[in-house]
């Protein structure tokens, strides 16, 4: 019964994304209050009906109702019940429900909170979203129907695939779909803006709220993955330049860009046809992440689908709404008016190269993770393109960008003082300097392009700081009157500076990781021992353990430092899951400050040893710190009053932007 609910109610939520996807639009175009006032009642009511049929699926996982074909195929009766709720989106018929879900929710909140917005506008950003909503909801009931019943139900499930039996499954994929689905917002206001041909700063601030939401959500969902694959494959990386890894990281890009173009428009009512391109390729690049992971043409341990047929739908889908919206965009674009003029050296033009820079790197990751599928489907020749073409191109788009930024902040709007500018920044000149000089001398001999990168990242990061200190006039004033200054600035100005920071710590970390990494690859006995960056690991034993659904071997390493002192045990483990006749590796991490050591188990050898992996990663944890910092900064503007009242508009503007009821 409760399948059928479950299924009932999303043909419901169909039908209501039918009656919000017209009728508003039918009210705008005769000026009908009411109707277009249905967007709201429906939209809330899709939200129900949709967040009824997830509630469905999830209780049928957690009572292990192996009546439905989905339950059967990726759960377990003796799974932890963790695993039975994250075995939901596990697959792709239910991670396509909480695609939907997500959906629903964002054109939820636009219903619930854009109350300040004009009644024809919120009309039709919500009927764009119900006409996206309406092809995935057709997609999930001709295609993925989660709700399928099975004739002879077995006693027994399949298990969930064990790679995603891990607790960062519970938050990585609904926190990336929150950065996917939540770019479909911005995608829905340059729609409706192109339909009703209007376009201001109040735009800009409208839809700023719902990117930011987003870029937030899709920057932990990102760093959330790496960590996972980082510890959970046992291979010690944390970033593969994997094709579905690509498919994240350009949307991010895209969408970076978006939050500084929209920036720009908020502030000086220019850059209106590229913002709204931006808000457009944004989502498209989400759409054309979702139609990888599930088509079938790429094999990962991200994808879910392999069925040509869903594959085939979902193109469809990019057909309809990347090449309906690129086509109004080339008809209405031209009708824009472009805003206020400013000098190549000021605020905008640091934020137009921002954009510069981040499209161009969103193009050449975009090029090299299409450009083998494509050539495959042309000439039926395979080729890949790994980790060396996007390292040497992707690198140097980077650099220029990180010289750029700290300038950004530091510059006036409309016309800058680069050498006022370069001024405030020699602080944070001077510690970059100082940084490469000790690291030189420290690594003798050793990586020439590490210390000048160190370098780039400090002076990043002295580069927020020195923006703080000029806005409180620290070291100035007196600390007190500074301290009253830094109480006093714009939430969104401690956003930028903790963002830009977290930018640096990344690199960072990244910068060590990759240059300073050490490791040991071979076979121990118990009692045998290896040494790593410093630290001596020794074999104790190997022992057997039974899990709920799956058996482990367990290794115990007692660790030492250099002075002989045991600082820790680590215990890495395989598992191996019968019902799905596969293992997995469970990788052992002792952290020391932002420093890892990392160790994973292999094989026995044939003389009765343990293979293994043992590496030390200094200072690895700040890949993720900084996007924590980054995600941080963003949840920081988020919160800055000045997004929610709204921008100010001329009166004679505001006569005729009546805001919703």
């Amino acid at each position: 019964m409760i399948a059928e609910v479950g299924h009932y109610a999303l043909v419901l939520a169909l039908a209501l994304a039918l009656i919000q996807a017209t009728v508003p639009v039918v009210g705008a175009y005769v000026r009908d209050a009411a109707l277009m006032t249905v967007a709201r009642s429906a939209a809330l009511a899709q939200l129900l009906f949709v967040l009824v049929s997830f509630g469905a699926l999830t209780a049928l996982y957690v009572t292990s109702d192996f009546s439905v074909v989905n339950v059967v195929e990726n759960s377990h009766s003796l799974k932890p019940l963790l695993y039975k709720i994250t075995g939901v989106w596990g697959n792709h018929e239910g991670s396509m429900l909480l695609w939907v879900s997500i959906l629903a929710l964002f054109g939820g909140l636009v219903a619930a909170f854009g109350a300040n917005l004009p009644l024809s506008l919120r009309a039709h950003v919500l009927a764009v979203q119900a006409w996206i909503a309406t092809a995935f909801y057709l997609f999930i009931l001709i295609t993925s129907n989660p709700f399928l019943r099975t004739l002879n139900p077995p006693l027994e499930g399949r298990d969930l695939n064990p790679v995603l039996q891990d607790i960062g499954l519970a938050v990585h994929p609904p926190m990336l779909y929150l950065g996917y689905v939540g770019f479909s917002i911005s995608f829905s206001f340059a729609v409706a803006a192109l339909i009703e041909g209007r376009i201001d700063a109040a735009w800009a601030r409208w839809v700023r709220p719902w990117t930011l939401m987003a870029w937030i959500c899709l920057t932990l969902g990102i760093a959330m993955g790496s960590y996972w694959a980082y510890y959970e494959l046992g291979w010690g990386g944390w970033w593969f330049w994997d094709p579905v890894e690509n498919a994240s990281l350009m949307p991010w890009l895209s969408g970076t860009a978006l939050l500084h173009s929209a920036v720009v428009m908020e502030k000086r009512n220019a850059l209106k046809v590229w913002t709204i391109l931006l808000a457009i390729l944004t989502f498209s690049l989400s759409l054309l992440g979702t139609f990888l992971v599930r088509s079938g043409v790429l094999t990962s341990v991200h994808a879910f689908a392999t069925d040509p047929t869903r594959g085939v739908f979902i193109l469809l889908i990019l057909c309809v709404f990347i090449g309906g919206s690129l086509a109004l965009y080339a008809w209405r674009a031209s009708a824009l008016k472009q805003g206020g003029l400013f000098a190549p050296l000021s605020r905008e033009g640091a934020l137009v190269l921002n954009n510069l820079f981040l499209t161009t790197a969103c193009a050449t990751v975009f090029i090299g993770t299409l450009y083998p599928l494509a050539l495959e489907v042309v000439s039926g020749d395979k080729i890949s393109v790994g980790a060396p073409f996007f390292n040497l191109t992707f690198a140097p788009l980077f650099v220029p960008l990180m010289l750029a930024m700290p300038f950004g902040p530091l510059l006036a709007w409309k016309r800058g003082d680069i050498a006022g500018a370069s001024q405030r920044l020699m602080a944070a000149a001077i510690a970059a300097l100082i940084a490469m000089a000790v690291l030189w001398a420290w690594t003798s001999g050793g990586a020439s392009l590490a210390p000048l990168a160190i370098g780039l990242a400090v002076f990043v990061i002295g580069g927020a700081l020195s923006d703080l200190v000029e806005r409180t006039q620290l070291f100035r004033a007196p600390f007190a009157t500074a301290m009253r200054r830094a109480q006093g600035l714009p939430r969104a100005t401690w956003g930028t500076v903790f963002a830009h920071a977290g930018v640096g710590v990344a690199l960072i970390g990244i910068v060590c990781e990759t240059t300073w990494n050490t490791e040991y690859i071979g076979a121990l006995k118990p009692g045998g021992v290896a040494t790593v960056g410093g630290y001596a690991l020794r074999l104790d034993g190997l022992t057997q353990q039974q899990g709920p659904n799956f058996r482990a071997q367990i290794a115990t390493f007692s660790v030492r430092n250099g002075n002989g002192d045991e600082i820790g045990v680590m215990t890495p483990s395989k598992r191996n899951f019968t019902a799905r006749a596969s293992s997995t590796t469970e990788a052992a991490l002792l952290t020391r400050g932002f420093s890892q050591l990392y160790v994973s188990l292999g094989e026995v050898t044939a003389d009765g040893g343990q293979s293994v992996r043992i590496y030390h990663k200094p200072l690895v944890l700040l890949i993720w710190f900084g996007p924590l910092l980054m995600a941080f900064g963003g949840l920081l503007s988020l919160s800055d009053r000045r997004l929610r009242v709204g921008a100010p508009k001329p009166a004679k503007q505001a006569r005729g932007l009546q805001p919703a009821e």
